[in-house]
């Protein structure tokens, strides 16, 4: 497996009614889902990518950060051959 991380976050530290900024997929979080047995596209189907990243530990959770830029969105994948 490569290593990459995708980041989807809004720098104000919340998302929504949530207490969560956004959340993260690495390869961990992949290998986590699969152990689980989760079905990805039910929560997609659901709008409940909260519960999907609780239950793969992939949420973000800054606290209030006092400003509120913009959402960001950040991939970082290695160099391709």
């Amino acid at each position: 497996d490569q290593p990459f991380a995708f980041i989807s976050a809004g720098t104000d530290g919340t998302d929504g009614p949530t207490d969560a900024a956004g959340a993260m997929v690495t390869p961990a979080l992949i290998q986590r889902v699969h152990k689980q047995h989760l079905n990805a596209y039910g929560f997609l189907n659901n709008n409940d990518a909260y519960t999907f990243f609780e239950e793969t530990d992939g949420l973000l959770k800054t606290g209030p950060t006092g400003t509120n830029v913009m959402d960001i969105i950040i991939g970082v994948f290695p160099p391709a051959d």
